[in-house]
């Protein structure tokens, strides 16, 4: 999967969706049930990053691969903003498409 630049992408993605995983399921309850927030500000900044990052490299994979920005990277960026939609965009998207070697 990491072999190319869209195997990294992808791998990206999952990072993503599991720091989203992380803060949830694990910074929210320490924060809320044991009153310490140190983990939200780090997992929540990690995250922040994550996302970022994703955002910009499906729009420069919709460039590189001219993808129909109509239809693939509004599906992708959308996948960017609902909880966990990284793991179904990767999914319904992108796991069938060919990888190339850059």
């Amino acid at each position: 999967m990491l072999k190319n630049s869209f195997g990294r992408y992808r791998a990206l993605g999952f990072l993503e969706g599991g720091s989203l995983l992380v803060l949830m399921g694990i910074a929210m309850p320490v924060k809320y049930i044991l009153g310490n927030p140190i983990l939200v500000k780090y997992i929540g900044m990690l995250h922040g990053l994550l996302f970022l990052l994703y955002v910009i490299e499906t729009v420069r994979h919709s460039l590189e691969r001219k993808w129909s920005f109509s239809k693939m990277t509004i599906w992708l960026l959308i996948g960017s903003f609902v909880p966990f939609g990284t793991f179904i965009a990767d999914y319904k998207l992108l796991r069938n498409l060919p990888q190339t070697n850059s």
